[in-house]
């Protein structure tokens, strides 16, 4: 039966281990079998725990929910990707997106209500923060794409390949809310994605990178760089977070030696901004060995016109000069334009 004390705070049972639940549950072994109910087989209630005693079911239900979150809106793109608009308990929203590749399918998640970082090319920080998410939050993200992938039926038996932290807001203002997320989502028993297929972005706050860092959570790393001088960085990320971009570098190299993972910075690409040879000559010296460059052409973005799109031939031209230099660059596809895929763009033209 359920009544023990001793479980933390949590919003849903998404948000708690095996261990915790056990805490709640007597005998232990249901505690299992009621997360491997949420993680694995994606219920959306108690009702749908059929192995589950009935009085266990309604003690709990009068505790907490199965999932606090609920689907506002989907959005399905003509090449696959699927946005949804997710509804929390407090009335706030966050954004989610699936991006099927091949054999992947990959979730990126969101960590904030918006973001105080500012980017002047994202929609996640044009109105700013509003709080962060908590761990289950997080992790219903990654159980309503994980049901995306199964068309939006119980997700039991779908998978999902990746996860990328890099929807709405800066994951290392939030750094206990997502390494426990992270940390649940890794779980064998539950929805099992291993370190090597989760992906963390920053800008570099320096706090958090240090937090990150003590937490032993031992994922790929990507920083959001976007310049390759201190001066035009601070024009286009203005609340950064990190002094220069030479601790940036820096950070990239103390994640490699913790970790032996090679760091991604990633790169939007600004036509007529960063997009010149000089910045990719920039760009080139800086990266060097165990840091790989992510190029994403930009998103045109309705709050800030006056940015647009590289042309293709920048892009190339970019790209080249990064390769001859020994660089190991990608240029990201830009996928969902269609249902406004890129962070933040859906709640921003949502909002009241």
């Amino acid at each position: 039966m359920a009544g023990r004390e001793g479980a933390p705070g949590a919003g849903s049972l998404a948000g708690l281990s095996v261990r915790e639940i056990e805490t709640l549950v007597t005998p232990p072994y249901r505690a299992k079998q009621v997360f491997r109910w949420v993680h694995v087989r994606g219920a959306l209630s108690y009702d749908e725990m059929s192995d589950v005693p009935k009085a266990l079911r309604e003690a709990l239900a009068a505790r907490l929910p199965a999932r606090s979150s609920r689907v506002v809106e989907s959005h399905r793109s003509d090449d696959g990707t699927v946005k949804l608009l997710v509804g929390l308990a407090d009335g706030e929203r966050v954004e989610c997106v699936l991006i099927p590749e091949g054999d992947r399918r990959t979730a990126c998640i969101s960590t904030q209500v918006g973001c105080g970082v500012g980017c002047v090319f994202c929609a996640s920080g044009a109105q700013g923060v509003v709080r962060n998410l908590e761990a289950h939050e997080i992790v219903e993200q990654v159980l309503w794409l994980r049901d995306a992938v199964a068309g939006g039926e119980r997700a039991e038996g779908t998978r999902l390949s990746n996860i990328v932290v890099m929807g709405m807001g800066e994951p290392l203002h939030n750094v206990p809310n997502v390494v426990r997320a992270l940390r649940l989502v890794q779980d064998p028993d539950g929805i099992d994605i291993g370190s090597r297929r989760i992906t963390v972005s920053t800008s570099g706050p320096r706090k958090g990178f240090e937090e990150l860092l003590a937490s032993g959570l031992r994922v790929n790393l990507a920083i959001s760089l976007h310049a390759a001088t201190d001066e035009l960085r601070r024009r286009l990320v203005p609340k950064g977070g990190t002094g220069t971009v030479a601790e940036l570098h820096d950070m990239a190299g103390r994640w490699f030696e913790a970790t032996g993972r090679d760091v991604t910075f990633e790169y939007v690409l600004l036509g007529g901004v960063n997009d010149r040879d000089d910045d990719a000559e920039a760009l080139a010296r800086l990266a060097g060995r165990h840091r790989n460059v992510n190029l994403i052409p930009m998103n045109p973005v309705s709050f800030a016109p006056e940015l647009k799109a590289p042309l293709p031939e920048s892009v190339e031209r970019f790209s080249a000069i990064l390769r001859r230099a020994g660089v190991v660059v990608h240029t990201r596809r830009q996928r969902g334009d269609d249902v406004a895929a890129a962070c933040g763009q859906l709640r921003l033209s949502r909002a009241p």
